[in-house]
């Protein structure tokens, strides 16, 4: 078998990945690059692949960096079924529509300026036909029913605590899975999670699994469930948004907002919120709420401006089985979350504009990295004004003017007009869907059987590497960081997990001893650092030199280790070659 990394590779969005299992070709995620320019460029390149090769599509959840390219990949050939969970069907209807809407506007206006200086037009990505075509294949499954891929070939979806519906997927090979699937049109055999096991079954060999994490959620979070702790996987792609990072607490997190919105709202302006329609707006909403009712806060008005987080929230409202427990206690109480005093849910355009006028209130709108949307708008009207606040509750990617402003930017430009930043910008990350690098270490550590072999996605480099090391340090495993378009063989016949040819990249052995060696060169960097500022002192003023002549002795006995260790190497090179 054979993983192709070809998406959130050293990134964080447009995630992708190809399976070819026994059962045929699988993808996994099928999302849209999201940042700058170049890099949302991406979405229009041609798949690597061929989309008529590929039998399934599983979806681990509804994020548009995760599903955006779906009908795209429809539309340039695939025919088979996408399965997700229940949830993540209903959700990526309103989010690939509310995609493709999005897109046929912006191509308008960018068209309108191309025909003035004589340029061809541009096309969107997909249309809403697109959308409407494809949404016929996407086939719910529910967490933990096995469902049959092919001949020893199973998923199962575990939930991930990332957003309503969000799932790991557990790819199941029996190790006497038949030869490669050739091709054909016979869809899975369905569920076998209600079937007998026979004692033959009970004595079988454990199934080969290749986990893949999807985003995984933080713990003990509004709304959603803890994600599930896998007993085992042989090998596990883990997300890594977060992996260099800690977020506050859950109560710092509380108290801090409720200072933004009283200070703000004191001064006459409004808290702006861009945030994700899907969970991120509703976990805001619902802890406004639980301020509110604690009297932390005064009942201001909140306007969520979002025709998609309104219609993702009465999502929510029809899988109350899959909130948390403190959820479904509230909503058993006849507290709804979701609707109360003060919050006002806007879908029309002349609604949204009259909220330009409003003063002390708190503005909920997408997207979540403020980079289309009404959000724009709303940020047009308040950034300039020092009143006024600005919280980022979500992961900005690079080139987003989220994460400019995030990043201190002085003026940006919104609509063709340079706007200056007076407003006071807050981030509160925690905020955030993604576990963080402490949880994704639990995560890890909680599974009784730990993978053989670790793949990070989904993730900058600067927080890859941080994750791995500590991985590597802490656990002990093996850790690659797959670039775009590598391929690693898998599975229990493989002697171990590798690069499927010499051009896929460098062994994954070869690839923890670069970063290794990294490590060291930072590291080193980093003393360098240090002793040119003990050397500015004047005099050696306050320098403890006896502290300084124990590791001048402890730096010595390493360097000669290290010096050791390359002449081995350059003599084992030698034999080699002679």
């Amino acid at each position: 078998m054979e993983i192709t990394f070809i998406g959130a590779t050293r990134t964080v969005t447009g995630s992708c990945h190809l399976v070819d299992t026994p059962a045929g070709k699988i993808l996994v995620d099928c999302g849209v690059y999201q940042g700058g320019e170049e890099l949302e460029e991406k979405n229009h390149e041609p798949f690597p692949f061929n989309p008529r090769d590929v039998r399934y599509v599983l979806l681990t959840h509804a994020h548009n960096d995760h599903v955006g390219r779906l009908p795209l990949l429809y539309q340039r050939g695939f025919e088979g079924l996408t399965f997700c969970t229940p949830p993540t069907a209903a959700l990526a209807r309103v989010v690939l529509l509310d995609s493709a809407h999005l897109q046929a506007m912006e191509v308008e206006w960018q068209n309108r300026k191309r025909q003035r200086a004589g340029l061809p037009p541009l096309k969107p990505l997909y249309s809403s036909d697109d959308v409407l075509a494809c949404l016929p294949k996407i086939s719910p499954v529910f967490y933990h029913q096995p469902l049959e891929l092919g001949p020893g070939v199973q998923v199962v979806f575990h939930d991930a605590g990332h957003i309503l519906g969000s799932a790991g997927i557990e790819l199941r090979i029996s190790p006497a899975a038949p030869a490669a699937f050739k091709g054909g049109t016979q869809g899975p055999s369905g569920p076998s999670g209600d079937q007998e096991t026979t004692a033959a079954e009970k004595e079988a060999p454990a199934p080969y699994i290749i986990y893949f994490t999807g985003d995984l959620g933080q713990r003990d979070q509004p709304i959603v469930r803890d994600p599930e702790i896998l007993p085992r996987a042989d090998v596990l792609v883990l997300e890594s948004t977060y992996g260099g990072r800690l977020h506050e607490g859950k109560g710092e997190r509380l108290a801090e907002l409720a200072r933004i919105v009283n200070e703000t709202v004191r001064q006459g302006g409004n808290v702006v919120i861009p945030a994700f329609a899907l969970e991120r707006t509703q976990e805001v909403v619902y802890e406004l709420n639980l301020l509110s009712e604690q009297g932390s806060i005064p009942r201001v008005p909140i306007y969520v401006d979002s025709p998609m987080a309104v219609s993702a929230t009465d999502i929510f409202r029809h899988f109350p089985e899959d909130f948390d427990q403190e959820t479904k206690d509230l909503l058993a109480k006849g507290d709804d979350p979701f609707d109360f005093p003060g919050l006002h849910y806007t879908r029309t355009a002349e609604e949204s504009k009259a909220l330009n006028q409003v003063r002390g209130a708190v503005i909920i709108s997408a997207s979540g990295m403020a980079d289309a949307g009404r959000i724009k708008h709303h940020l047009k009207h308040n950034l300039w004004r020092p009143e006024s606040a600005v919280v980022i509750v979500g992961y900005q990617a690079e080139g987003t003017l989220g994460r400019r402003l995030l990043d201190g930017a002085r003026k940006v430009s919104i609509f063709g007009e340079e706007i200056s930043v007076h407003a006071r910008i807050y981030s509160l990350q925690s905020y955030s869907a993604h576990a963080d690098q402490g949880d994704l270490l639990a995560f890890v550590e909680a599974m009784p059987q730990r993978p053989r072999q670790v793949f990070l996605v989904h993730g900058e480099e600067k927080g890859m590497q941080a994750l791995a090391g500590e991985i590597q340090r802490r656990l002990g495993l093996p850790v690659a960081l797959p670039r775009f378009g590598e391929k690693f063989r898998v599975g229990p016949a493989a002697a171990r997990t590798a690069p499927a040819s010499e051009t896929a990249g460098p062994a994954l052995e070869e690839e923890t001893v670069k970063g290794r060696l990294e490590d060291l060169e930072r590291e080193y960097s980093r003393l360098v650092r240090v002793l040119k500022l003990l050397t500015a002192k004047p005099g050696g003023a306050g320098v403890p030199w006896d502290r300084l002549r124990q590791l001048s002795q402890e730096i010595g006995r390493l360097s000669g280790l290290l010096e050791q260790m390359a002449a081995r190497g350059e003599d084992n090179l030698k034999e080699t070659a002679s």
